[in-house]
C-alpha cells in the first residue's frame, strides 16, 4: 500500500531540508520578505513553488478565493505587519482559474459560514450579472476571478498603512491571476488615472 500524502511529506522533509543548508541558520535570526502574497487557500496555488523563490522570501495571507473583508482582522493584521514592519516592496493579490469560491459565488446554493464571507464575491456577481450570464461557466469564473482581484487590489490602496508606504517609499500592489491549467501567472489592472488617484487619497488618506 502506497504511503499517504502527509506520510511521505515527513519522508520527504531531510531530504528538501538539505537543499537549503545555508539559508537556515540566517532564517533562524529573522525575516525580510520582500513580497506580501496575499491569495487562495487553494491546494493548487503554492505562492513560493509558483514564483521559484525560496523560504524567507513571501510573507503570506491566503483565504477562501483571497477575498479581503474591510472587517477581517486576520488579513488587516497580516497587511499591518508586513507593510509596516517588515517593509515588504510588493503586495500581490492573486486570483486562479478554476476556483472553487468563485465558483460557489456564481451559484445559489445555501454553503453556511461560507455564504458571508463569499458576500463581497457576490456583490460583484450583482454589480456585473450581464455580463457574466453571456460567458460560459469557466470562463465566468475567470472573469469574476479577476474582477475579485482588482476589488481586493483597490480595497489595499484605501488603507492607509498601504496608502502611506506607496507614498514614501514606492510600495506596489500588484493584481494576478494564476492559470492552475499551465503554472503561468498574468497581471491584471493598469495604472491608475490621475483623477481617480486625487479622489482616492482625498477619501481614504488620513495623518
Amino acid at each position: 500500500m502506497a504511503a499517504d500524502k502527509l506520510t511521505t511529506g515527513f519522508q520527504k522533509n531531510k531530504e528538501w531540508a538539505s537543499t537549503y543548508p545555508d539559508n537556515f541558520p540566517a532564517l533562524a535570526t529573522g525575516q525580510q520578505p520582500e513580497i506580501l502574497w496575499i491569495g487562495c487557500s487553494d491546494s493548487r496555488c503554492p505562492e513560493t513553488t509558483i514564483l521559484g523563490l525560496n523560504p524567507g522570501d513571501v510573507f503570506v495571507h491566503r483565504n477562501i478565493a483571497n477575498v479581503i473583508h474591510y472587517s477581517d482582522l486576520s488579513s488587516a493584521c497580516v497587511i499591518e505587519y508586513a507593510v509596516a514592519h517588515l517593509k515588504v516592496k510588493h503586495i500581490v493579490v492573486c486570483g486562479h482559474t478554476a476556483c472553487g469560491g468563485v465558483n460557489a459565488a456564481l451559484g445559489n446554493a445555501k454553503l453556511g459560514n461560507l455564504d458571508a464571507w463569499l458576500l463581497p464575491l457576490r456583490r460583484l456577481r450583482q454589480q456585473n450579472l450581464e455580463a457574466l450570464q453571456g460567458l460560459e461557466p469557466a470562463e465566468a469564473v475567470v472573469k469574476l476571478a479577476e474582477l475579485n482581484v482588482l476589488d481586493g487590489v483597490s480595497k489595499l490602496k484605501e488603507t492607509s498603512v498601504v496608502i502611506d508606504a506607496i507614498e514614501t517609499r514606492g510600495l506596489t500592489v500588484q493584481g494576478v491571476i494564476y492559470d492552475v491549467a499551465s503554472g503561468l501567472l498574468r497581471t491584471i489592472g493598469g495604472n491608475e488615472s490621475q483623477d481617480s488617484l486625487k479622489a482616492r487619497l482625498t477619501a481614504f488618506k488620513t495623518a
